[in-house]
């Protein structure tokens, strides 16, 4: 079997579509994975992965490169608390956050203890979506290890997080700002009149045919005024093409 036959076939029963993927990049993190089995062909382990679902659940897990830390790029993260989130919350109306692809739970913790100091905690809602169910569960557990937590300064540590034998577990006063749900960004229905959107470090292991359909939902997804925040190694080409425009570096809204 051909890598091309293997990504058709697992397509067939996961819905999750590979050839959206940079094919160098992730045929040879297949391929990698694959040995780890003892596996000689892409037949013999997608039969395994059809049969055994724990087998399955760790492949999907591989895929989705789940690299992530609190306030990840402090200066962004700045950028949005000075001068993208005091122009853009209304006081007069619910807060709507997704944060898209949230792997470990960091960046949508982050949302919530950046938005507990601005405003009160019943005036907005953070989703965080990820395809990875073993993922999401890791997030909603939110016990995190000391390198993770770099950029979380000795306040918020203290007030928003508790020291265990194996790392640092989020406050339920936190946790309980999130709702986590399980999400495939290349064919699930995007949520709608979102006023910020968190989608960052994910989209460059993604083609550019898929990049353009997921910018150009983003769009769709956004409230009039919203603003999508990407990370710092995807500023986007042309975003007009997307019915994007930029606000700040990192930042767009509706165009």
């Amino acid at each position: 079997m051909e890598y091309s036959q293997f990504i058709s076939e697992f397509y067939s029963f996961s819905k999750i579509d590979l050839n959206a993927y940079k094919e160098g990049q992730m045929k040879r993190r297949i391929d990698s994975h694959i040995k780890k089995y003892g596996i000689n062909s892409y037949r013999e382990f997608l039969a395994l992965l059809k049969k055994d679902n724990k087998v399955y659940e760790t492949f999907l897990g591989y895929l989705t490169i789940n690299v992530s830390e609190f306030f990840r790029d402090p200066r962004q993260w700045l950028t949005l608390e000075k001068e993208i989130l005091p122009k853009l919350i209304d006081p007069n109306k619910t807060f709507n956050v997704w944060s898209a692809a949230c792997s470990t739970g960091d960046e949508p913790y982050t949302l919530a203890i950046l938005l507990t100091k601005m405003i009160p905690s019943n005036r907005f809602k953070i989703t965080a979506t990820d395809i990875d169910k073993e993922i999401l569960e890791k997030a909603k557990k939110g016990l995190y290890p000391e390198k993770q937590m770099a950029n979380i300064t000795p306040e918020n540590k203290s007030k928003y997080f508790k020291k265990c034998s194996d790392g640092y577990m989020i406050s339920d006063e936190i946790k309980t700002k999130i709702e986590f749900k399980q999400h495939n960004l290349l064919k699930d229905t995007y949520p709608m009149n979102i006023d910020l959107i968190v989608c960052r470090n994910v989209l460059i292991y993604f083609t550019e045919a898929a990049k353009a359909e997921i910018y150009t939902k983003f769009s769709r997804s956004l409230a009039e005024k919203g603003i999508l925040f990407v990370g710092s190694t995807e500023q986007i080409i042309n975003p007009i093409d997307y019915g994007l425009k930029a606000r700040e570096l990192f930042f767009y809204t509706k165009s």
